[in-house]
Parts: structure tokens; sequence; C-alpha cells
């Protein structure tokens, strides 16, 4: 069994779904905003209209990426900030009820239980929500539909286009919001993002900076401000604009466009290697969800009689940092929401990791997880 606290092999960070290093883009474009062009897009000055043909050149970029039109870009401080401003706004402009899928993204699902009224439809064993019981909770009083675009921890891609035809044709008065967060490095948001009347997404999920986010909001698609003060971004959501991180974001955003096929096609082949390698080493090794309906950068397995935090302890000391597909809450371990919802039984759940990979992942960072994540299983089930 090789030596699991030997740190000398180097190291592997598998965890690009919690969040990713800034492209060299995002930072050249990031660092003169932090230093001499520091102005307030706001003001009416020369160092402030500089700023603002920053911010309104990173618009049109986001708006493209996005398959949007400029003035349909509301920058915000985080997807978290736009998943709430899409549905507590839209519901604040047409009240009625709230429908979201059982594997949506905690900003959706907390966002949509804190309004009250609201529904969730079910999904099946590979993670795709049901499209029948989704139309049965559909009717004319529904005033938001959410559905993700990709799931953050099993990466399931969602139906988008048939969840739209659903509503459109079942409750023609909502609105209909996905949270795209997860899917934009690894997905043409631009086109499946179509039938959508409101997208949200986080810089730091496909290279930019922490703290910085967008939602596209089509035209004619009115949304209640979370946020009051000075009226920036057409009074969708007030504060000075983080300049720095929305030129950032944008340069992230466009070199992820640019080389999102060959990135797809290479990070899949190394997902691939992974998966099978460890379905094929480790004895009683399930890979959660259907491969073919997942985001490229997504590995996601469970390990009978293991438990996540005992296996990400190893795993962190032999350099292969990674996350469990299970969360500690009140110093009890529960299974994920997402799990629960696919019907893992709660042994196997509380048995997940997600490894998930980016631009960045190598074959050495493979190998590396080959070597140890088998080990630390062994070493767990032999107490």
């Amino acid at each position: 069994m090789p030596n699991l606290d030997d740190a000398s092999r180097g190291s592997a960070y598998l965890d690009w779904a919690a969040t990713t290093p800034m492209r060299p883009e995002a930072v050249e474009a990031m660092l003169p905003f932090l230093t001499d062009r520091f102005g307030n897009p706001a003001g009416g000055h020369a160092v402030s209209r500089e700023a603002r043909k920053a911010l309104d050149g990173a618009r049109d970029t986001v708006a493209a990426c996005l398959g949007a039109r400029p003035a349909e870009v509301v920058f915000t401080g985080s997807g978290t900030e736009a998943d709430n401003l899409a549905i507590a706004g839209a519901r604040a402009v047409r009240p009625g009820p709230t429908v979201c899928s059982a594997v949506e993204h905690h900003a959706v699902l907390h966002t949509c239980t804190s309004l009250g009224d609201s529904r969730v439809a079910s999904v099946g064993p590979d993670g795709v929500v049901d499209l029948e019981r989704l139309g049965e909770l559909l009717d004319e009083s529904v005033s938001v539909v959410s559905v993700m675009l990709a799931n953050n921890e099993v990466g399931t891609i969602e139906p988008l286009a048939e969840v739209a035809a659903l509503v459109r044709a079942r409750a023609p008065q909502a609105v209909l919001h996905t949270d795209a967060v997860q899917a934009f490095s690894w997905l043409e948001v631009a086109a499946l993002a179509v039938p959508a009347d409101l997208v949200a997404v986080s810089a730091h999920k496909f290279g930019g900076p922490k703290g910085v986010g967008a939602l596209v909001a089509r035209q004619g698609v009115r949304v209640q401000p979370l946020i009051h003060g000075g009226g920036q971004e057409s009074d969708r959501r007030s504060g000075t604009h983080n300049v720095a991180g929305i030129v950032a974001m944008a340069a992230a955003m466009r070199a992820t466009v640019d080389e999102r096929e060959a990135t797809v096609a290479r990070v899949a082949r190394l997902r691939d290697r992974l998966a099978d390698g460890l379905l094929a080493a480790v004895p009683d090794c399930i890979e959660t969800g259907d491969r073919s309906t997942k985001i490229a950068g997504n590995c996601h397995m469970s390990f009978e009689g293991v438990e996540s935090e005992s296996l990400l302890v190893l795993l962190d000391a032999a350099g292969v940092y990674a996350s469990a597909g299970s969360a500690c809450a009140s110093g009890a371990v529960d299974p994920s929401h997402v799990l629960a919802a696919m019907g893992v039984p709660r042994d196997r759940a509380l048995g997940s990791l997600r490894l998930s990979l980016g631009t960045g992942t190598s074959d050495a960072d493979v190998d590396l997880a080959l070597e140890v994540v088998p080990a630390a299983v062994e070493r767990l089930r032999s107490g």
C-alpha cells in the first residue's frame, strides 16, 4: 500500500467545482483597476469615464458570451446573489408560487423556501428532473420556475428546453430561471440558456475572481431590486461597481468560451480515465449518475463502508484535494440533499466523493488520485 503521508509525491487539486484559480487573462485585466485606474464609473470626470468605458466593454463581452443584449446583463456580487435576485426579484413583481427541482443549489432552494408557497419537483436516479412531476406542479398561478442547467454536485445536465416548453404550456405567466453557475465552463450557455428568462453565473467558477457574478434578465422581464441605493444596473442592483472584478470576469468568460471545445474534450478524457480507474481498482465503488449526461469535469463516486469525512482527511494528507457529497450540520453528518433526492441509500451517500476537474487538471493529477484514493479507501475499510 502506498504511504499516504508521503508529501513528496506532489499534489492534485480536484475541487474545481468549488472554485477555480484565476486565469492569467483575468489577473492581467484586473490589476490596472486595483491600482492606477481606480475611478468610480458613476462620476463625470476623466478618471470616472475611463472606469465607465471599461465597465461598458466588460458588459458587452459578458452579454456576447451569455447570448444576451448588454442591457440585459446585471452585475452582482456572486452567483448566489444573482439567484436570489432572479427568484425573489421576479416574484416581487408578480406574486405567486415558485417551482424548482429537488437538486437545486441552496441559493435557489433556500430562496424559494424563504418566500413561502414553494413547490419542489422530484428527480430520477440519474438526477434529471422528472418532467411529468414538474408538469403536475405548474399552473397559471405560478410566478417563477427554477431548474439549473448543470448540477453542482453530481454534474447532471438538465433538459432546459423541455422544461421551458412545459412552463410555456402550463404556466404561461411564469418566468423561467436557470442557475448556470456550474454549466458555464462546460456547456454552450449562450445557446442552451436561450429558453430561460433569467440566467445566473459566477466568475470564480470559470477562472474569474470571487465576489462577482452576473444575472441575465431578458428584455421585458422585470425584477424588483434586493439592494437599494444609487440605482446602478438600471435600478436592478444598486452599489458602486466592482470594476476590477467585472473586467476580470469578462476576460475569464471570453477565454473560457474561446477554449471551451478543446477543454471539454481533454478534460472528459481525463475524467473518464479517473472514473474507470477507480471503478477497476476499488471494490464496491459506484459511480453516481449517467456519465453521458454529465458535464465533463465531474467525477462523483461512492464507496461502501467508508465515510466521506474520514476519506477526505486521508486524501488531504496525501495531497489530493477534493470534496464530499455530504455535509456536517449540528454535529451530525447528513446525506446531501442532491443524493437523497436521487434516491441514493443513506450509507452510500455518506461515503460519496466529488472529484472535479478543470482547465488545469493534468494526467499527473489523475495518476496521483488513482494511486491515493484506492489506498485511502483500503486503509479505512481495514480499520
